[in-house]
């Protein structure tokens, strides 16, 4: 007589303390992703320079690299749902890391053939869409591990906030990025500046040893485990206890088009890419709009004062729509935070010319509410989907940025050689879509900041 061997539920091990070390290896992960992300942008006109790219190949160059991180970004989520959080955040870091060094060797691959080395780069800084992907990583793992320390509904009203500062890695790296350029530039030139952004992964990557994998996805690896064993009824039960949907064994890829997913992927990925319109209007081309004739005209050769105010007003806005999301939900605080950015930037491109101190409050007041709900939205895209594609949702929202910025850069161009000019522009361009992707991401689900997603 055959005997059914008896499963034992595994409990997860994850202790306060592996959370808190989570948090602050994400936060430093992606703060060195975003280190090696601007640094491309910061030195692209010196290394086209050296290079003796032409304006138009340095353009080219740039959009080939956005369109190939969009890509990579977009893969890594699949993958990441396959393979685990904890491992999908050490291949990011490992990738930016690699990325970095690769650039530093871009002059000897064009010094064999210039073409070569045009597509070479391409290739490399496409690779870098895995630092960019971090922040998606980030925010899955973050929220399944926030799920399991903060569980009581006071706890979780302080989620936001804490994954606010997480994000924050975004104006921390981008000043330490302009940093580096300052000090090590004169020293060894852009090679030198990708080859220093490489070392900091190698400390992230040790300390990744200690990371613990999340609960959730622990759980959803071993029904998924079972059912490939024909352990069916284990799985069933292991499901009805962490509340996993073992229905779903569609590929992730397949499953975040479908159901509840299907409604998040369209919502807040269409809010995220119209947004990104006003992003690169408003943060990427800002000292374009301010300084330009047609533009705010603004006497701004000081790009240093730029560099701080975007930056300091990003890092408040993290923290502020990270502490409002906590209160009136995610949804809500990300939607009403677009909403006045559009306000705040059109009033600034109305705003009378040569009124300076006007014009920098209201467009320090914009990039306030521009940058600052997407600490807000990060975290929302975790709550938003099951275990079983939350990674896949995450990253393919977060690659939907890179399309924003192409098609921005395409619509912006073509209105400026028309003779538009750019309060034009980043009118219809920028400000628009901003607003449009405020009234958009209030048909995503609301999900109570007090509630906890344990699937």
């Amino acid at each position: 007589m055959s005997t059914v061997p008896t499963f034992q539920f595994v409990e997860s091990d994850v202790t306060p303390k592996d959370v808190r070390l989570a948090t602050w290896i994400c936060f430093f992960a992606w703060t060195f992703a975003v280190y090696d992300f601007v640094l491309f942008g910061n030195l692209l006109p010196k290394l086209a320079s050296d290079l003796g790219w032409s304006a138009a190949q340095s353009t080219g160059i740039n959009t080939w690299v956005t369109a190939g991180t969009a890509l990579v970004a977009f893969a890594i989520g699949p993958i990441v749902d396959r393979i685990g959080r904890r491992k999908g955040i050490l291949i990011a870091v490992s990738g930016a890391a690699v990325a970095s060094l690769l650039t530093a060797t871009v002059g000897w691959v064009a010094g064999i053939a210039a073409g070569l080395g045009l597509v070479f780069l391409v290739l490399v800084r496409s690779l870098a869409g895995l630092g960019y992907a971090e922040q998606a990583i980030n925010a899955a793992y973050l929220n399944e591990m926030f799920a399991h320390s903060h569980s009581n509904p006071a706890m979780a009203r302080r989620r936001g906030l804490i994954y606010s500062l997480v994000q924050s890695g975004w104006p921390v790296g981008s000043v330490l990025a302009a940093g580096s350029v300052y000090l090590l530039f004169p020293i060894g030139g852009w090679a030198l500046c990708f080859a220093v952004a490489a070392i900091p992964a190698v400390f992230i990557v040790l300390a990744g040893r200690w990371l613990k994998e999340s609960p959730q996805f622990g759980h959803r690896h071993q029904i998924d485990k079972m059912i490939k064993d024909g352990r069916v009824e284990e799985a069933q039960q292991l499901g009805i206890k962490y509340g996993v949907d073992v229905s779903e064994k569609s590929s992730p890829l397949v499953s975040v088009f479908r159901g509840e997913s299907l409604r998040s992927t369209l919502t807040i990925g269409g809010a995220f890419l119209l947004n990104w319109l006003g992003v690169l209007s408003f943060a990427i081309l800002g000292t374009s709009l301010l300084t330009a004739p047609d533009g705010k005209n603004v006497e701004f050769d000081n790009a240093l004062l730029v560099l701080i105010i975007s930056n300091a007003t990003a890092f408040a806005g993290y923290l502020f729509h990270g502490w409002l999301g906590d209160r009136i939900g995610r949804r809500n605080a990300i939607g009403i935070g677009w909403i006045l950015c559009a306000v705040s930037f059109f009033t600034m491109l109305q705003a009378p010319n040569g009124n300076f101190p006007l014009i920098i409050g209201l467009y320090s007041a914009g990039l306030f509410f521009l940058i600052g709900p997407f600490s807000a939205l990060l975290f929302f895209t975790g709550e938003s989907f099951p275990v079983h594609t939350r990674a896949t949702g995450s990253s393919i929202i977060n690659a939907s940025g890179q399309v924003g910025a192409i098609v921005g850069g395409l619509l912006i161009t073509a209105t400026l050689a028309a003779g538009a000019g750019w309060i034009n522009a980043t009118l219809w361009w920028g400000v628009i879509p901003i607003l449009a992707s405020g009234l958009l991401i209030f048909a995503a689900r609301n999900v109570d900041p007090g509630t906890v997603r344990k699937d």
